[in-house]
């Protein structure tokens, strides 16, 4: 089957929806599947690979949700698009971020595949679908088939959109973070206790609380270390540094961005893992990923987070912004190796039913369901668009009378493995 995911941001930028599509299509590859990457990127063509297909090279910032998405508002895009699908002639386009311009809109706006859409995002309200929203139900009306990654954004969206939908969560690469032959890093494997952030310096990622919490927990645990990893410059991370100077605070160690594959190593050294994020979070990957490493979690009370942290469970959530409840949580957490333990336990059997090998499957089996729903759809459409579903429904070995999957599972059943 050929599948075109399509990515709204600038790629391989560090994002939770470029891992996402970076992901799957590693794991589609994998099963025989034939995929491109179609997507805006800063990045030179000759690095991206040659199942990467960009569209743009120009690139904008625009403030999102406490975060910056980098996305591309170029007018060569609609053109671009429209050769890339008449060229490639994919049997199913799978549009992440339908709602994000301008790429899934063009993309959207030509595509003749079955046309499927991720929703990642959450926000409490969204202003552009409040007002704007029959020409964004137009763009939705192309989707034949839509996934939300959470119960949160299943909220968010079908509280403007309604209609039929599954849900299918991130994944993790468990194997990754949980390999056994990892080793700490050296200069942080000293015994000393270890509470890991990792992140942008994005103001919804709350760094600043952890950060004032950190005086709190010093006093508490003297000898206790921060270390600070993300796709963050010197220019984020200098007021923060300013405020470790100004207030003498020993421990604080900004180092930045490390590769995928130093990452899990981080994991293995740290004793906590904390994230105070404020809000607009949708799921909890770096939760995830951090209890696939077998680290108890201190983490913000949110819609995102509470979709994969059970409180007391898998770790301690706090109140957003609540730096003294933050700095207690993590306090009580390092003086207590038996329910560090516990957590450690509890967080690998969770992430375990995250993992890429699961989250993939699920996604080609509701592409799968949405073909075999197709012919009764199709009486009004073209006798091309009929033999496109018939092609597509012969790559996926699809015989006569089987019994489709249901239309609109729970999230219960979406989400168990």
């Amino acid at each position: 089957m050929k599948i075109a995911l399509v990515s709204p941001y600038d790629y391989p930028f560090p994002g939770g929806v470029n891992e996402h599509i970076t992901a799957l299509d590693k794991e589609f590859r994998a099963l025989g599947h034939d995929t491109r990457i179609i997507a805006a990127s800063s990045t030179d063509e000759d690095v991206l690979g040659d199942h990467v297909i960009k569209v743009s090279g120009a690139i904008a910032p625009v403030p999102f949700s406490g975060s910056t998405a980098r996305i591309s508002i170029a007018p060569a895009v609609w053109r671009r698009v429209k050769q890339i699908l008449k060229k490639e002639k994919f049997d199913v386009v799978h549009v992440h971020e339908p709602g994000v311009p301008m790429l899934s809109l063009v993309v959207l706006r030509h595509s003749h595949a079955l046309n499927v859409g991720t929703f990642h995002a959450y926000r409490e309200s969204n202003a552009i679908y409040e007002y704007m929203r029959p020409l964004v139900q137009r763009v939705f009306n192309r989707l034949d088939g839509r996934i939300f990654v959470s119960d949160a954004v299943r909220e968010y969206i079908t509280r403007y959109f309604p209609g039929d939908h599954v849900i299918i969560p991130n994944g993790i690469d468990c194997a990754r973070f949980a390999a056994p032959n990892l080793q700490p890093i050296e200069k942080f494997d000293d015994g000393r206790p270890n509470i890991l952030f990792v992140g942008r310096m994005d103001k919804r990622k709350g760094f600043r609380h952890l950060l004032r919490a950190f005086p709190y927990i010093k006093q508490a645990i003297p000898d206790a270390r921060l270390i600070v990893v993300g796709a963050f410059s010197d220019k984020d991370k200098a007021p923060f540094l300013r405020y470790a100077r100004a207030h003498k605070l020993r421990g604080a160690h900004f180092v930045g961005y490390v590769s995928p594959a130093e990452l899990p190593r981080y994991h293995r050294t740290a004793t906590i893992f904390c994230a105070p994020n404020t809000g607009f979070e949708s799921f909890g990957i770096v939760l995830l990923e951090a209890m696939a490493a077998g680290v108890p979690i201190v983490a913000s009370d949110i819609a995102g987070f509470r979709t994969v942290v059970e409180q007391n469970c898998e770790g301690v959530l706090v109140p957003p912004g609540d730096e003294q409840a933050l700095a207690r949580a993590v306090i009580e957490l390092l003086r207590d190796p038996e329910r560090r333990a516990r957590m450690r336990e509890c967080g690998r059997r969770k992430a375990a039913q995250y993992d890429w090998g699961i989250i993939a499957r699920r996604v080609l089996a509701y592409y799968e369901q949405l073909i075999a729903a197709q012919p009764a759809k199709q009486k009004t459409k073209s006798s091309a668009g009929q033999r496109r579903i018939v092609r597509v429904r012969h790559l996926l070995g699809l015989r006569r009378g089987r019994k489709p999957a249901p239309a609109n599972p729970t999230a219960r059943e979406a989400i168990a493995p």
